[in-house]
């Protein structure tokens, strides 16, 4: 299994000098990935100060060379198809190929839809994302684009150069709850990142990407262990990919940062 820290850009963390101190520790220390949240307003309580992720993963690809970076997850339903191509192709080059994209629908919770007059409907929401991103993969190809759909429009366009994975950077899909839908959205692309979901319906979750695919072989599925004996049956299930990481405003990160990966997820 591979082993990932994530990060909430939030609060001290929100500084993306220390963002870059924290990837350059995990590279050292053996971590496999440092992903970080995507959001743009956080809970009454929690830390307000947020940090750009596309700006901080930039910083983060120029200071290390190994580990693999990207959001965890970017609601495509308020960004711009072409901006996110933009920063997409644009990091891929500059980290030389390791850009992996989380996508999901988004939440409101924060009201960080709500509150800019962004769409709540969720149905709405996983409409946009689905044209988003195939919007996306099309705009990767460097052909030309024409596309019209409900939510999104390219009228002729080119988009290069190609990022710098090849046939594309990987893709992963969040999905919460027990709807299926998500899941099923994630088994047509590389991955799946359940979100608040306990052992059973991620065993539930993985028979759906079993029917859809076939099996989980070149699939992806990323999940943060309570502790060394659920990292052993996430791993029996068919988990590729441990992730832990801080809450909103929580210390000690760079401790973590700094601890190779095998002593966090299999002590005890």
């Amino acid at each position: 299994m591979l082993h990932a820290l994530f990060l909430p850009p939030f609060g001290e963390l929100a500084d993306p000098l220390a963002l870059v101190e924290l990837a350059v520790a995990a590279e050292g220390a053996g971590w496999d990935a440092v992903f970080l949240w995507d959001h743009v307003l956080r809970r009454e309580g929690e830390p307000q100060e947020i940090a750009d992720p596309w700006v901080a993963m930039a910083a983060m690809a120029m200071a290390t060379d190994r580990v693999r970076l990207g959001p965890m997850v970017t609601p495509i339903t308020r960004r711009r198809p072409i901006k996110l191509a933009r920063e997409t192709t644009t990091l891929d080059h500059l980290s030389e190929g390791r850009l992996t994209l989380g996508l999901g629908l988004g939440v409101d919770t924060t009201r960080e839809l709500s509150g800019f007059g962004e769409i709540v409907d969720e149905r709405i929401r996983g409409q946009r994302l689905d044209e988003g991103v195939d919007l996306l993969t099309q705009f990767w190809t460097g052909e030309e684009v024409s596309y019209h759909g409900e939510h999104f429009i390219a009228d002729g366009v080119v988009v290069a150069p190609r990022p710098f994975q090849q046939p594309r950077i990987p893709l992963w899909f969040a999905a919460r709850g027990s709807a299926r839908k998500p899941v099923r959205r994630a088994a047509r692309y590389d991955g799946l990142f359940p979100i608040e979901v306990d052992e059973p319906g991620l065993v539930s979750m993985l028979d759906v990407v079993r029917e859809e695919r076939g099996s989980l072989d070149n699939f992806d599925v990323i999940k943060h262990p309570a502790d060394a004996a659920q990292y052993s049956r996430f791993e029996e299930l068919g988990v590729t990919w441990a992730a832990t990481g801080p809450g909103p405003g929580d210390t000690g990160v760079l401790q973590l940062a700094s601890t190779p990966p095998k002593d966090v997820f299999t002590a005890g």
